[in-house]
């Protein structure tokens, strides 16, 4: 008996186990990696509020992070594991800045 739940289900989950509609600002794709983009919840630093960033990873293993950022231009992100000085990582960044401009928000 197959699942009744679509492929497209909103309600899938990140890769920290929340939901998938929590925060989602929109994917992008690159040969078969799919990203995706979520906002996390802003946090205190350096007397103002700094917003956190959590990007996704599919390509059929289930969504891995791929790193975490932050709004602050002084901030480096984290990238994860093998991502970490990919040469894809440039062009995921300008990715994820049109993304922050203007979210793929339903």
């Amino acid at each position: 008996m197959g699942s009744t739940v679509p492929d497209e289900d909103p309600y899938n989950l990140r890769s920290d186990g929340k939901p998938g509609i929590d925060g989602y600002l929109g994917s992008f794709r690159r040969g078969p990696a799919v990203f995706t983009l979520y906002r996390l919840d802003g946090f205190p630093a350096r007397a103002r509020k700094v917003i956190e960033y959590l990007l996704d990873v599919e390509d059929g293993a289930g969504p891995r992070e791929c790193c975490r950022f932050t709004d602050d231009p002084e901030d480096v992100p984290e990238w994860n594991g093998r991502w970490n000085g990919d040469e894809w990582c440039g062009w995921i960044m300008q990715q994820v800045q049109v993304l922050i401009a203007e979210p793929d928000i339903h």
